[in-house]
């Protein structure tokens, strides 16, 4: 710390001397010591306490220019503090953005430096915010097994704004509960950070119970209407990726089925990737079992709403007429409607199925609201 602060003495020494107290090139020295100290690791109180000590070999202390030499060089040692953590928050940022998206330079070496080891399996859980709808599909891309791969969820990164749905407060917030997770489950067990518009959470598919901390805290962060989508276990870096997507198409996906719950999980949702990958197949049943609908008064909707409600409900009209807010005569004569116009009914189980199939593809494609070809 000495030769740090040779020139800090050197002032003193010189005000003490001539009254004069320091100019702008000696309190640029002391800012570049502060600095210097920074980047060696010592510690802000050693840096001061350095200071003081020197000053007490000047007699008399002149405290003007010791009050500002020691201001300067507090200064110094802030910025190059502030400029360290906005370094390592771009390596971060960079560092997530390269290990979401599959770009391996150094990936297992960088991995380290932020606690992850990637041999092991991950498990990802996306939270997006109320209102940000669209921003889970932009974790899609042509190679992704999930919605936005087989050509439903299309949506661009560059779609969301550049905070994405957390604006401004984005990064605080995954700060905030970076540091919850950390101080409960330790530093190398979790990475918390923002990505098109939603909140990341990596952990270890054998810390199950990081899962649920993580959605608590979204659930104290976050105002009503937010989503969990949580992917399953995958190993290495690409298993990374792929959880990070299938977390980020169960949103999607719940999007369009119009489903209530905030947590969704991809492992729980296989089977629409599946109906997805022969887009053909599913538009030709949508196409022939509910186009008929069409024809009903009022729009196809509110039969479709009927069917869903009464799937919804295990086929109990009475419980799906409460979902609906309708008598349980109006959903009776709705089915009744919809088996004339279709000649499929809820009630035979293999039409049952036929139709909740349908719905469902509906739901998915977002039929009617765009035509199918």
């Amino acid at each position: 710390m000495d030769e740090l602060l040779g020139g800090h003495l050197r002032v003193l020494r010189e005000a003490a001397a001539t009254g004069r107290l320091p100019g702008r090139a000696e309190l640029d020295d002391c800012r570049a010591a502060g600095a210097l100290a920074a980047e060696r690791g010592a510690s802000a109180r050693a840096l001061v306490e350095a200071a003081l000590a020197m000053a007490e070999l000047v007699s008399p202390t002149p405290l003007p220019a010791l009050r500002r030499t020691v201001s300067a060089l507090m200064e110094g040692y802030e910025n190059a503090q502030r400029s360290a953590l906005r370094q390592e928050e771009a390596a971060r940022r960079e560092f997530v953005d390269d290990l979401l998206q599959g770009r391996a330079d150094r990936l297992a070496e960088r991995a380290e430096h932020f606690g992850l080891r990637l041999a092991e399996t991950y498990v990802v859980a996306v939270a997006r915010p109320a209102g940000a709808a669209g921003a889970a599909g932009a974790a899609g891309d042509a190679g992704s097994a999930g919605v936005a791969g087989a050509g439903v969820a299309t949506a661009a990164p560059a779609a969301a704004p550049e905070d994405g749905g957390l604006a401004g407060e984005a990064e605080g917030t995954a700060r905030r509960i970076e540091e919850a997770l950390v101080a409960r489950f330790g530093s190398h067990n979790v990475l918390v950070a923002v990505r098109d518009g939603m909140l990341v959470c990596v952990a270890p598919g054998s810390l199950t119970v990081a899962n649920g901390e993580f959605t608590h805290h979204v659930r104290q962060a976050f105002a009503p209407g937010w989503r969990v989508g949580l992917g399953r276990a995958h190993r290495g870096p690409g298993g990374v990726v792929t959880s990070y997507r299938e977390g980020a198409n169960a949103i999607e996906l719940g999007d369009r089925l119009g489903l209530r719950a905030p947590v969704l999980k991809a492992a729980d949702l296989l089977v629409f990737p599946v109906l997805l990958r022969d887009r053909t197949a599913i538009e030709d049943l949508v196409t022939s079992v509910l186009s008929p609908l069409l024809e009903a008064r009022g729009g196809p909707e509110p039969l479709l709403a009927t069917l869903e409600a009464v799937f919804a409900s295990q086929g109990n009209q009475t419980a799906a007429a409460r979902r609906l807010g309708v008598s349980t005569r109006a959903v009776t004569y709705r089915l009744e409607r919809i088996r004339r116009l279709t000649g499929f009914s809820p009630d035979d189980p293999t039409q049952r199925f036929t139709l909740e199939t349908a719905v469902l593809g509906a739901r998915l494609l977002d039929w009617p609201a765009h035509p199918l070809h």
